[in-house]
């Protein structure tokens, strides 16, 4: 029995390695698939030049100017049905444009670029507005819908049915240049989230523009 020891010990000596050998490579592929998972999982941020975050740039300018328009009507207005619904468009766009301000912090990003606006817009065939960079300040905001100077200080100087009709008028031009930008993200982003508010303002600012149709027919505005 004795003379089968020394046999053994070697025997048992490259069970002993196997097995740590085993051990070591199994840590090893649990570590290289850790890190893996971990390097897939982190969050992806969208970039300085991605759809993302031009929506969310140019979204709070075309938002806080609907904020200020709708907060004027809201002040002054007799008509039950649009003091409601002006303060609807600017208590739910104050609220999507604090959120797009989030989100450009969460990413790292400035909340402003030194592209044109709409820029971003470029890559989507049916909403592009072309080149951007040809466009002067005032044509880029034009094509987004936006109210001039001249608009705002007339809505801030009329009374009475002339000022709400002309309200309606600009808020339904507003309107309509905000659902082709919501569009155009939904097609060329990559954020769940931005897709998914993007959605609503395409869902919420069309059935407005209705609504907005139905009180400018009742209260007799001009087309």
């Amino acid at each position: 029995m004795s003379d089968d020891a020394p046999a053994a010990r070697p025997a048992v000596r490259w069970i002993v390695v196997a097995v740590v050998a085993v051990a070591v490579v199994a840590v090893a592929f649990a570590i290289g698939r850790f890190t893996a998972f971990g390097a897939t999982a982190a969050p992806a941020h969208p970039s300085e030049t991605s759809a993302d975050a031009g929506f969310a740039r140019d979204m709070q300018v075309h938002h806080t100017q609907a904020v200020l328009m709708a907060m004027e009507i809201y002040r002054k207005t007799d008509d039950d049905e649009l003091r409601t619904l002006s303060y609807d468009i600017a208590t739910g766009q104050a609220g999507q444009r604090g959120e797009m301000y989030g989100w450009l912090v969460e990413w790292g990003l400035p909340q402003a670029s030194s592209q044109p606006l709409m820029t971003w817009m470029e890559a989507s065939g049916e909403h592009s507005h072309g080149d951007t960079a040809a466009l002067t300040q005032k044509q880029l905001l034009e094509e987004m819908g936006m109210a001039s100077d001249a608009e705002l200080d007339e809505l801030r100087t009329l009374q009475g049915q002339p000022a709400d009709c002309l309200f309606l008028g600009l808020m339904i031009r507003h309107h309509q240049g905000a659902i082709p930008m919501a569009q155009a993200v939904i097609e060329l982003g990559d954020d769940p989230r931005v897709k998914e508010v993007a959605g609503t303002i395409v869902s919420g600012q069309s059935a407005e523009i209705d609504a907005m149709r139905d009180i400018q027919s009742r209260l007799g505005c001009s087309a």
